[in-house]
């Protein structure tokens, strides 16, 4: 085989170039994989809108505010075994319907919106759309849907770990100095 017929041969049939190309070949298919789980597994945003949010920053001020001066305060217990969630409220406040938002801090599929509805004077229930597990942000205002969060006249805020607990107490945020 003489120099001539090494030329002529096809550039895929030759080393240097499979040895320039195996690194970029490489390269790509590890690229794909990384954003394909990327894409797959990235993590939910919370809320949508921060500009929205944003704006509404001292209406939830309010809604504190009204809270803590007529003294409004919930007792809710979770039971995971029947699917239920039982709330008291204590206060100034009347209401046929409430809404609890709970609201993992990381994955939107975990989140879930409970209406409760009146069964006595003070007292509600409502059901649980699948079982709780680890920590969530619960806000619990008056209501029929979680729509009504902005127009809402007072609203209680607080945190749960479900893996401990099954049972919170919800009282008006402090006041800011």
């Amino acid at each position: 085989m003489n120099h001539a017929d090494q030329d002529n041969t096809p550039w895929y049939r030759q080393g240097w170039a499979w040895f320039l190309l195996t690194p970029l070949i490489v390269i790509v298919l590890v690229m794909a994989v990384l954003i394909t789980i990327a894409v797959r597994f990235s993590d939910d945003v919370v809320i949508d809108n921060y500009y929205r949010e944003g704006r509404m920053y001292n209406e939830r001020l309010e809604q504190d505010e009204l809270a803590r001066t007529r003294n409004i305060s919930a007792d809710i217990t979770f039971d995971m075994e029947t699917g239920e969630a039982f709330l008291t409220l204590t206060g100034d406040t009347e209401a046929s319907a409430l809404v609890l938002l709970v609201q993992h801090p990381t994955e939107a599929d975990l989140d879930q919106v409970l209406i409760f509805s009146a069964t006595g004077l003070g007292n509600y229930r409502a059901d649980l759309t699948h079982a709780l597990q680890h920590a969530h942000y619960l806000q619990l205002f008056p209501g029929s849907s979680g729509a009504d969060r902005p127009n809402a006249p007072w609203r209680l805020k607080a945190q749960l770990n479900f893996s401990h607990a099954q049972r919170v107490l919800m009282q008006p945020a402090p006041a800011l100095k």
